[in-house]
């Protein structure tokens, strides 16, 4: 067996590599809000529930944790794992700023129609050109996510600025 640093487990190449990265981003994003998870206040009585605010968000930082950590362990050389070396930077900025408007567009537009116009904008930043899958995919899709959110599970939706002026 040969000693040289691209056979090494230690290896720049080894543990620099984009499993390896992403995992350790990960895992610091899984501890940041594991730590927020912790400042979330209790109602009184709540310490001795079995069931409280803190309960959901801190099982889904365990489980981040633990598949950081697996990523981190079982994380193979870019030649070998079939990583993208390219990346399509123009259609990472089109996202984050598609994201910027939906943030803004959701306060004045409303969560159903923000969210199928980011969606419907979403899908088509990725190359889908078919309106029937474009429109067929957005709004049915956020109705019926909202239908179940506000009638199913009674929660409140903002339904956005230029809605609450009439």
């Amino acid at each position: 067996m040969s000693d040289s640093p691209t056979n090494s487990f230690f290896s720049k190449e080894n543990l620099l590599s984009r499993d390896r990265v992403g995992a350790m981003i990960f895992l610091i994003v899984c501890l940041c809000y594991g730590y927020q998870t912790s400042q979330i206040p209790l109602f009184p009585g709540d310490e001795y529930e079995p069931f409280t605010a803190r309960t959901l968000p801190t099982l889904l930082t365990f489980a981040g944790i633990a598949l950081a950590l697996i990523l981190l362990v079982t994380g193979q050389p870019d030649t070998q794992s079939g990583a993208v070396m390219d990346f399509n930077w123009k259609l990472l900025g089109g996202f984050l700023a598609l994201m910027a408007l939906y943030g803004v567009g959701l306060t004045y537009l409303g969560f159903v129609i923000a969210t199928s116009l980011f969606l419907l904008a979403g899908f088509y930043l990725l190359g889908e050109r078919r309106k029937k899958v474009l429109f067929g995919a957005s709004f049915p899709f956020v109705l019926g996510f909202f239908l179940l959110l506000t009638e199913g599970l009674d929660i409140y939706l903002e339904p956005g600025i230029i809605f609450t002026l009439w």
